[in-house]
C-alpha cells in the first residue's frame, strides 16, 4: 500500500533542572519509500531534560528523538498550513526544539530560606500537530491520460518495472526510474498515475499524485496521438494542462516537452495535425512509440539537454509565522494569571510561550515588541494592580526581567 500523506503529533521534551529537553529531529531515509508507518503510530514525544541530583548537580540534557521519513517529505503545521521543514537533503532537520533547562530549588536557597518550597521548571518544548506529505524528488515527471503509454515509456528507458496492462489505472502508485545517458550522466524520471478531467478537484486517481509533479524540473506530456482510446489528442492535451493549472500555477508554468506516443498506430495526417497544433503553442513535439522504442532514445537525449538549462529540483522553504499571524494568535488567546512568590511575579499564559520563543531579547526592536504585547494584552496593567514596583522581578516561563514603568 502506497501512503504519501499522514498526520501525527510531535512534542519536544520539556526542560528539566538545567537539563535541556530532547529535540524532534527529522531525517531522510532512502530505505523508506512511503509514509505507511505513520498511519499506525501517530504520537511522537522526546524525553524531558533531567533534573539535578544531589550536591546541586545540574540535570543532563535529554536525547533527541529522530524520526526517519522518505526523502522528499514536507512537514506542515496542521493549524496554519505553513511549512515547517522539507526533508530533502542529507542533513537532519530540527522541527521541534526541546525546552531550555530551568532552575531547581537549590538556585533559590538563601541563608534564611534553607529549604525552598518551590522551583521553576525548564522551558516547554515545541509541540505541533503536523501533516507529512511526500513529494517525490524527480527531475522529470510524466503526465497524461491513463493508458497513453507512460508506464511503457519508463520501462524501456530505465530499469523501472511498472505493472503494465491494457486497462485504465494500471499504475496505482508513482514509479521512479533512473535514465542513464552514459556512465556519468543520468536523471530521475517519475511516472505519475494517469490524470483525467476533474483530477485537480478530486476526480479519479490522478489527483492523489499531482503533488509528486511539483518538484519536477521538466514535464514530459505524453499524448496518444493515434486516438486509440477514442479521444481527440488535442483535447487530451488541453484537458491535462487545465488540470495542472487548476492544481498549481507554478506547475502549469513548468517547461514541457510533448511526446506524441503510439505513432506506429497513427495515420500520417493525425500526426501532422497534432504537430501543427503543438508547435502553434510554441512547444516541441517528439514522435515516439514506447511499444517499439521508436524515437525514445532521441527523446531522452532532448530531455537531458533541456535539464542542463534548468535550476535544481525544487525545495520548499520553511515558513515562520508572520508578525500579523502571531498577533492574530495573541488576540484570540489573552487569558493569563499572575502569582507572587517571594517577591517574584510569575506570569502564566500558554500563548506567551509563542511570543517569548519568537523574540530575541538582545535585539532592541524585538524587546520593544515584547513590551508592547505585555501592555496590549493587559499583563502590565495586572502587574501594576498587584503592586509591582520599579525594579520588581517578573518571570515568564523562566525568563526573568526587571519591571520598568
Amino acid at each position: 500500500m502506497f501512503v504519501d500523506q499522514a498526520k501525527i503529533h510531535i512534542k519536544a521534551g520539556d526542560g528539566g533542572d538545567g537539563g535541556k529537553g530532547g529535540d524532534i529531529v527529522f531525517v531522510a531515509d532512502d530505505n523508506i519509500s512511503n509514509l505507511i508507518d505513520f498511519r499506525f503510530k501517530r504520537k511522537y514525544a522526546a524525553e524531558k531534560g533531567k533534573d539535578g541530583s544531589g550536591k546541586n548537580c545540574t540535570g543532563k540534557n535529554a536525547p533527541d528523538l529522530v524520526i526517519k521519513v522518505p526523502r522528499g517529505t514536507v512537514v506542515r503545521e496542521c493549524e496554519t498550513g505553513r511549512i515547517l521543514a522539507d526533508i530533502s537533503g542529507d542533513e537532519p532537520v530540527v522541527v521541534c526544539k526541546g525546552g531550555r533547562g530551568g532552575k531547581g530549588n537549590q538556585h533559590f536557597a538563601t541563608s534564611t530560606r534553607q529549604i525552598p518550597r518551590f522551583a521553576k521548571p525548564g522551558f516547554r518544548g515545541d509541540e505541533y500537530d503536523v501533516e507529512l506529505e511526500l513529494k517525490l524528488i524527480a527531475d522529470v515527471g510524466l503526465v497524461g491520460f491513463p493508458s497513453v503509454g507512460k508506464s511503457s515509456l519508463i520501462s524501456v528507458v530505465s530499469a523501472a518495472k511498472p505493472k503494465i496492462a491494457a486497462y485504465h489505472f494500471t499504475t496505482l502508485t508513482p514509479v521512479l526510474g533512473v535514465v542513464r545517458i552514459d556512465d556519468e550522466q543520468n536523471f530521475v524520471m517519475a511516472d505519475i498515475p494517469g490524470l483525467i478531467e476533474g483530477a485537480s478537484e478530486g476526480v479519479g486517481l490522478g489527483h492523489e499524485f499531482l503533488r509528486h509533479v511539483e518538484r519536477c524540473r521538466l514535464i514530459v506530456h505524453i499524448v496518444d496521438v493515434s486516438g486509440s482510446e477514442g479521444r481527440d489528442p488535442i483535447e487530451d492535451f488541453k484537458t491535462i494542462n487545465r488540470e495542472l493549472e487548476n492544481f498549481s500555477f507554478e506547475l502549469a508554468e513548468a517547461p514541457q516537452i510533448i511526446a506524441a506516443n503510439k505513432c506506429d498506430l497513427a495515420a500520417p495526417e493525425q500526426i501532422a495535425a497534432f504537430r501543427e497544433f503543438i508547435e502553434g503553442q510554441g512547444l516541441e513535439m517528439f514522435e515516439i512509440s514506447a511499444a517499439t522504442t521508436q524515437g525514445t532514445r532521441e527523446l531522452m537525449y532532448k530531455i537531458w539537454e533541456e535539464l542542463q538549462k534548468l535550476p535544481p529540483v525544487r525545495q520548499f522553504e520553511a515558513q515562520p509565522l508572520t508578525q500579523e499571524e502571531l498577533d492574530d494568535k495573541l488576540l484570540s488567546k489573552k487569558d493569563f494569571s499572575v502569582t507572587i512568590e517571594n517577591g517574584v511575579y510569575y506570569v502564566e499564559a500558554d500563548w506567551l510561550w509563542d511570543v517569548l520563543r519568537s523574540c530575541n531579547m538582545d535585539d532592541y526592536s524585538s524587546l520593544q515588541y515584547f513590551q508592547r504585547v505585555l501592555r496590549s494584552t493587559g499583563v502590565i496593567d495586572r502587574l501594576e494592580q498587584l503592586g509591582i514596583e520599579e525594579g520588581g522581578t517578573v518571570d515568564i516561563f523562566g525568563f526573568q526581567f526587571d519591571f520598568v514603568e
